[in-house]
């Protein structure tokens, strides 16, 4: 392979954002070199690639980049598309599936970083906007067994990387997701049967663990963490 034409993986640590394009990559078995991301001492690489944000993931192919998970997700669909493709050719049913990968950028993490850092009232208010998410997700799945129907797909790859750090959630906000979404529940172990999920996932204990009340600063250190416009919950600035 040309040295242009690698293809270079800008990620870090736990982030399910970056566990997309992995998940992506892996399912059209493309190799690409991966170089681990500090957030508390950006690379000038990631800087120069992501001058307007400077957050991961950032896919490089060809030496420019690509910047949002999503956005990655798709590119690699549209690049390597004869293999293992994960959005739909008929319009329609493609509309449909990008207006659920956002649905899970823009409710479900929204909802699950406000059940990580927030306490008390405001917390129970984040769980129940959390796990409302996912019953509508739950909703869409139906008796499928992917999002898209029978093959593994766009929204699938959204949303699976979210499944590892459910015990977190769990722990910290003190529910279980298969209480009140059995069949969403399901759906994540059918995906794990996937190599390309089981071997990129990272594993729930060991997230919880990195993560515990205690050592949250360290995941998250300060300047990565701003107040909302309504002056009380945290937002952590982690990736988008």
């Amino acid at each position: 392979m040309a040295e242009e034409a690698k293809v270079v993986l800008l990620g870090s640590g736990f982030s399910m954002f970056g566990m997309r394009a992995k998940i992506a990559l892996a399912e059209k078995g493309i190799k690409y070199e991966y170089i681990e991301e500090d957030l508390t001492n950006k690379s000038p690489l990631l800087q120069e690639m992501n001058p307007i944000h400077k957050k991961i993931p950032v896919l490089i192919h060809h030496g420019r980049p690509i910047c949002e998970s999503l956005i990655i997700v798709e590119y690699i669909d549209m690049v390597w598309h004869s293999n293992s493709p994960l959005l739909p050719s008929d319009p329609y049913h493609k509309a449909q599936a990008r207006f659920w990968a956002d649905f899970v950028d823009n409710k479900v993490y929204h909802a699950s970083r406000r059940v990580w850092i927030s306490k008390g009232d405001e917390q129970e208010v984040a769980k129940k906007d959390f796990l409302e998410s996912l019953k509508q997700l739950e909703e869409f799945l139906g008796d499928k067994p992917y999002f898209g129907g029978d093959i593994f797909g766009f929204v699938d790859v959204a949303l699976i990387p979210f499944y590892c750090w459910f015990y977190a959630y769990e722990t910290f906000g003190n529910f279980k997701v298969e209480k009140v979404c059995p069949k969403l529940i399901s759906w994540a172990k059918r995906c794990m049967q996937r190599e390309s999920v089981s071997e990129t996932l990272a594993d729930e204990k060991e997230i919880k663990g990195t993560s515990a009340t205690s050592t949250r600063p360290r995941l998250f250190p300060p300047k990565f963490i701003k107040v909302s416009p309504k002056g009380k919950v945290p937002v952590i600035k982690f990736h988008e």
